[in-house]
C-alpha cells in the first residue's frame, strides 16, 4: 500500500518503530501524533481483511486525539505516552465502545472507560481501536462466529494464539507499537510466544481491573505486548496503579528502572515439567530445543542454571472453579445469551455447579499453594519455562471441537502459563527462535510476588544478547505484503 501520510522517510520509519523510540520522536518534534495515527489507520484499513486483529477501530475519535495531543506537544507539556497510538483488547471499557468480549450481539457503548484505560489516556495515549479475543477469553486462539478469524502475521494459516489474539497480531505486524492485552491462564504470554513478541502478566492487581474488584476471581490480570522489554515496562508503567475499589493493591515497584539495569548474577530454575491436569501432555522437540537454547544464552550470560522442578501438586483443582465462575459471571451480562458457543454454556454451566463452597475452598487454596509453590524461591531467583507446549496451532485446529476435546487440546498445547494465574505472580514470555518452518516459539520467566523489575532485568539483558526485536514477518521493517508464508525468521 503506498505511503499517502506525506511523510519524509525518516519519520516514515517511525511508524513501525517502538513505544520509546515513538515517544522520544514525538518529544523532540520528529514526527507528529496525527501523523503516527494516520499511518497506524492506513495500516489495519490495508491488514484487516487478511489479518482481522481489531474489532472496533475508533478513526475519527483516535485523529481527533492525536490533534490535542499536538497541541499539547506544541506547548511543551509531556507525558509517559504523549501522542503514541496504543491498542487495548476487548475486555476493557472505552468510553463510547461497546465491551462485546468477543461476543456476537448488540452491546451498547460503555458510558466510562476502566481504570487502565483512564490511566493510558492519563499518560497521554491515543486508543485507536479494540483488539479481537476469542469469546470471553476461554481458548489460545483467536477465532470466534462474531467476528471472523484472525490470523498469525508470521504465517496467516496460524493462530496468533489466544486470548490476547488480536492484540498480538497488531503489535507483531507493525500496526500499533504496543497494545494492553489480559492474562487468565496465558492470554498474554501465548499469543506472545506465537507472535514473536514479548508479554508480561504482572502481579495480580498491578494493573487496575476497575470496573471489576477483580477479574474472573482473581486470576485474570491486564498486561502489555510489545516488541522490546523497554516497550513492555513502559505501558506497564503507564497502565498500572490501583483504584480505591479494587481487592488487589501491590506495593509499587519500578518497571522502568528494571529495563535499563543489568539483573546480577540469579539462579535460575530449569523446568520442563508442567503442573498436573487432566489431559495428555507432550513437549513438542522444537519448543524444548527453543527455551534449552534461551537457557544456555542465560548461562553464557553469567547466571547459574540448574534443572529443578516447582512443586505444583494438586493446583489445578483451585484453578476451574474459579475460571468457569468467571464465565458464567460474563456470560450473564451478554445481550442475547443464545448466540453464545455451546462451549461457553458448558462453562457457565460449570461456573454455577462449581461455585459456592466449591470456589470458597478453591480460594482458600491459594495461600497454601503459594507457600508450596514458592519454596523453589528459597533456593532460585527465577523459573525458566517454555511458553508453550507447541508451535502455533493451525486456523481451524480447536473449531467444532467438543468442551471436553477442546479442554483436553488446550491443555496440551499450553500446559505451562496457568498455575501463575492462580498464584497471582508475575510472569513473562519472550521471544526463543522459530521453529524449521518460520513459526515463532517463546520462553517463560516466572517470578515470586512482585518480581516484576528482576524478570525485567534478566528479559532486558536477554534481548540485548538475542536482538530478537531485529525480525518482522516479513523480513524488513513494514507489514506491506502480509500473505501467509513466514517471512525472516531468524533464531
Amino acid at each position: 500500500m503506498a505511503d499517502t501520510t506525506g511523510l519524509p522517510p525518516a519519520a516514515t520509519d517511525l511508524t513501525t518503530s517502538g513505544l520509546v523510540a515513538q515517544v522520544r520522536a514525538l518529544a523532540a518534534g520528529d514526527v507528529t501524533s496525527r501523523a503516527l495515527v494516520e499511518r497506524s489507520l492506513a495500516r489495519i484499513a490495508q491488514t484487516q481483511p487478511l489479518l482481522n486483529a481489531f474489532r472496533r477501530v475508533r478513526a475519527g475519535a483516535a485523529l481527533a486525539e492525536a490533534d490535542a495531543a499536538d497541541r499539547r506537544l506544541a506547548a511543551g507539556e509531556r507525558a509517559p505516552l504523549l501522542g503514541v497510538p496504543v491498542a487495548v483488547k476487548d475486555d476493557v471499557d472505552v468510553a463510547g465502545e461497546p465491551t462485546a468480549f468477543g461476543c456476537a450481539g448488540d452491546f451498547p457503548p460503555k458510558s466510562a472507560d476502566s481504570e487502565a484505560v483512564r490511566r493510558l489516556r492519563a499518560a497521554g495515549a491515543v486508543i485507536i481501536g479494540k483488539t479481537n479475543t476469542p469469546e470471553l477469553g476461554q481458548w489460545p486462539v483467536t477465532e470466534g462466529p462474531a467476528f471472523g478469524v484472525t490470523r498469525n502475521p508470521w504465517n496467516t494459516g496460524h493462530t496468533p494464539g489466544g486470548s490476547s489474539g488480536g492484540a498480538a497480531a497488531a503489535v507483531a505486524a507493525g500496526l500499533v507499537p504496543a497494545a494492553l492485552g489480559s492474562d487468565g491462564a496465558g492470554s498474554v504470554r501465548i499469543p506472545a510466544a506465537w507472535t514473536h513478541l514479548v508479554g508480561i502478566k504482572p502481579q495480580r492487581g498491578r494493573i487496575s481491573t476497575w470496573p471489576e474488584p477483580e477479574s474472573f476471581r482473581g486470576i485474570t490480570c491486564y498486561g502489555p505486548l510489545a516488541r522490546t522489554v523497554a516497550d513492555a515496562a513502559l505501558l506497564l508503567h503507564a497502565a498500572s496503579g490501583s483504584h480505591p475499589g479494587d481487592l488487589h493493591r501491590p506495593p509499587p515497584v519500578d518497571v522502568l528502572a528494571a529495563a535499563g539495569r543489568e539483573p546480577g548474577r540469579l539462579r535460575i530454575a530449569l523446568s520442563f515439567r508442567p503442573a498436573f491436569a487432566a489431559a495428555r501432555q507432550r513437549l513438542d522437540p522444537e519448543a524444548e530445543a527453543a527455551t534449552v537454547r534461551v537457557a544456555e544464552r542465560v548461562a553464557a550470560l553469567g547466571h547459574e542454571v540448574v534443572e529443578e522442578e516447582p512443586r505444583y501438586g494438586l493446583i489445578g483443582l483451585t484453578f476451574v472453579p474459579r475460571s468457569m465462575s468467571g464465565v458464567r459471571e460474563w456470560a450473564g451480562r451478554v445481550p442475547d445469551p443464545a448466540l453464545l458457543d455451546a462451549r461457553t454454556k458448558v462453562n457457565a454451566r460449570g461456573g454455577l455447579l462449581l461455585g459456592g463452597g466449591v470456589l470458597r475452598v478453591a480460594r482458600a487454596a491459594e495461600e497454601p499453594l503459594r507457600r508450596r509453590v514458592g519454596e523453589i524461591f528459597d533456593r532460585f531467583d527465577v523459573v525458566l519455562t517454555p511458553a508453550t507446549a507447541v508451535p502455533p496451532l493451525r486456523v481451524g485446529d480447536l473449531t467444532g471441537l467438543s468442551s471436553s476435546r477442546t479442554d483436553a487440546a488446550m491443555i496440551s498445547a499450553c500446559p505451562y502459563s496457568w498455575p501463575w494465574n492462580v498464584l497471582g505472580w508475575p510472569g513473562m514470555s519472550v521471544p526463543a527462535g522459530f521453529t524449521a518452518t518460520g513459526l515463532p516459539l517463546g520462553a517463560q520467566l516466572l517470578g515470586p510476588s512482585g518480581s516484576e523489575p528482576r524478570l525485567i532485568s534478566l528479559a532486558a539483558q536477554l534481548e540485548a544478547d538475542l536482538r530478537w526485536f531485529e525480525h518482522w514477518p516479513t523480513g524488513d521493517r513494514t507489514p506491506d505484503g502480509l500473505g501467509g508464508v513466514a517471512g525472516e525468521a531468524v533464531g
